[in-house]
């Protein structure tokens, strides 16, 4: 099973070029520019140490603290996406996805979704995102 599934990467390779095996693939330089850019957004969104997130229903405004960046790597064409979590005063994790464009020789975050990974999980079942390794 292994050696055919190998000989259906490298026929598929053969008809789509060298970009079909490497599309999902990001080098670490890369992995590292986008991490480094991500933790670089959240430190200059932080107010008194807090990631604030407003709840427009209730108006209400939570504060949320860095837990740890997901190793996952997920991308959307040119764009990618990044999840880390985050917990709020009561301890209880959010999930917040940012959504990254590539700025120059950096990264830029062009939008934020907080605790609201459903939205993700729609784009990759439609084939829009994919999990890169």
């Amino acid at each position: 099973m292994n050696r055919y599934r190998h000989l259906l990467l490298f026929c598929a390779a053969l008809a789509f070029g060298p970009s079909a095996l490497a599309a999902k693939e990001v080098d670490a330089g890369e992995k590292a520019a986008l991490q480094a850019a991500m933790r670089q957004h959240v430190d200059r969104q932080l107010v008194h140490g807090s990631f604030l997130d407003m709840d427009l229903a209730s108006g209400t405004v939570r504060k949320l603290h860095p837990v740890t960046a997901h190793p996952v790597l997920l991308r959307m064409g040119s764009y990618y996406v990044l999840c880390t979590d985050f917990r709020d005063s009561e301890g209880k994790p959010v999930n917040i996805d940012f959504y990254m464009a590539r700025r120059g020789k950096s990264y830029a975050v062009f939008r934020t979704e907080v605790n609201n990974h459903a939205a993700l999980d729609r784009l990759i079942s439609a084939g829009k995102v994919e999990r890169l390794e």
